[in-house]
């Protein structure tokens, strides 16, 4: 099929149709690939050496001062520079900084310097998630969107199944150093398949008008109450839900599973991510996808209290891939609602504020985990910030009650100006429904 060829009703690999989209997939995939082993490595170096669980709570706290510090200017970057132009730049700091771990793990060094390399990979990686989701809904027409994001996400989780079993093997065979050259190199690889995208902006680049221009993704979001719902209800189910920071401390201290478990500890999330992006993309449209994000939510917060109270490595499996595959339902309409709802001009803006809040969260939720753990034991942590999330969810639906009736994406159009999205389940079914209804 050609690019310029319409796809038939439902096609699950539409965004595939798309030359310029499959350069990016690719090398998003390696990189991502190369994120996860480096995390793996990083994890199970730093608690081998020091078996303290606050200092992977450090570790999520290093990496999450850059989002919070760079998000918002990196969202003004990327809307008024070329996106492709600073996705080339940060494969190239992240190499750097892999290339500095290689050279600190071979010399034993003090921890500090790996703190000042997570650091700079920090703002890289700060400034590539501001660029990478409107980079990407620049490569497919909005038709495609929705399905461009359910395979993002897709091809995401399988490089999070990919890089953590492989960083396990291969610490067990090579060693640390191996794991962070790897990670040097496929962002190097992405730098490669980059460079023959031929990158549209959609609007003509403008000069920044002032601070106020600055945070205007953060006051979009927080005007628009359907975009702001669905970020915060990430933001403290990743805050206090996550139980990845701690996996090191369950493979070595309670499932005695060493770096290899591990790895598949760190890998099963996204083997049911995976599983569930291929369903998503194989299914009809959603009707209801704000009741699915909110009871994918809750099914999250369960899960991870089983994993909490489980001593089998095996159920401990079972929970966390079911984890991910109710996680990417939320991910899957959060992120094309976020990029449907945005206007292209803004979207790297608001991508950087969804950055501030769901990025930052994630390594404040490491670090959170990490000091819950050095007080109260990570079984404790665990299982409480899994019911904290159930209990997220009941606040949004008391708060924003127009989630539950968020309905299909096709009707969907960014929102200029004082609008507000159209989210009635009623305005988006036909008259005839309704009657069989009534």
């Amino acid at each position: 099929m050609s690019e310029n060829t319409a796809p038939a009703a439902h096609d699950p690999y539409h965004a595939f149709r798309f030359r310029d989209y499959r350069f990016f997939a690719a090398g998003n995939f390696l990189s991502v690939v190369g994120r996860q082993m480096l995390s793996v490595a990083i994890g199970w170096e730093v608690y081998q050496r020091t078996h303290m669980a606050s200092m992977l709570g450090y570790v999520g706290l290093v990496l999450a001062i850059p989002t919070i510090v760079f998000a918002i200017p990196a969202g003004q970057v990327a809307d008024r520079c070329s996106r492709k132009s600073i996705l080339l730049f940060m494969q190239l700091i992240t190499s750097v900084s892999s290339i500095g771990l290689v050279c600190w793990s071979q010399m034993h060094a003090s921890l500090a310097w790996m703190f000042v390399l997570l650091f700079l990979s920090g703002i890289s990686r700060t400034f590539s998630w501001a660029t990478r989701g409107p980079f990407m809904a620049n490569l497919v027409p909005p038709e495609a969107l929705a399905n461009a994001v359910t395979w993002n996400s897709s091809t995401f989780q399988i490089a999070a199944v990919t890089g953590p079993a492989l960083a396990g093997f291969l610490l067990v065979k090579l060693g640390f150093s191996w794991v962070y050259g790897l990670d040097a190199m496929f962002a190097l690889l992405f730098f490669a398949m980059l460079l023959p995208i031929k990158h549209r902006q959609t609007q003509a680049l403008q000069p920044s008008q002032g601070w106020g221009d600055v945070f205007s993704g953060l006051k979009f979001v927080c005007e628009k109450k359907i975009i702001l719902a669905t970020i915060t209800l990430d933001l403290f189910a990743v805050l206090f839900g996550g139980a990845t920071a701690l996996l090191p401390v369950f493979a070595d201290d309670i499932l005695h599973c060493g770096p290899v478990g591990l790895g598949w500890l760190r890998a099963a999330p996204s083997v049911g991510a995976v599983a569930m992006g291929v369903v998503v993309a194989h299914l009809p449209p959603m009707r209801r996808a704000g009741r699915a994000m909110l009871m994918a939510v809750a099914a999250f917060g369960v899960v991870t209290v089983v994993f909490g109270l489980s001593q089998s490595f095996w159920l401990s499996m079972l929970a966390l891939v079911l984890a991910g595959a109710v996680d990417n339902i939320s991910v899957i309409v959060r992120h094309t609602l976020v990029q449907l709802l945005t206007p292209d001009h803004m979207r790297g803006r608001v991508a950087a504020v969804n950055n501030v809040f769901i990025g930052a969260s994630n390594e404040l939720g490491a670090f959170e985990s990490g000091i819950t753990a050095a007080w109260f034991g990570p079984v404790i942590s665990v299982v409480g910030g899994g019911i904290v999330t159930v209990l997220v969810v009941f606040g949004v639906m008391r708060a924003w009650p127009q989630v539950m009736q968020l309905g299909t994406f096709e009707s969907m159009k960014p929102i200029e100006n004082n609008e507000e999205a159209p989210v009635s389940e009623d305005e988006l079914r036909t008259p005839e429904e309704l009657a069989k209804e009534e």
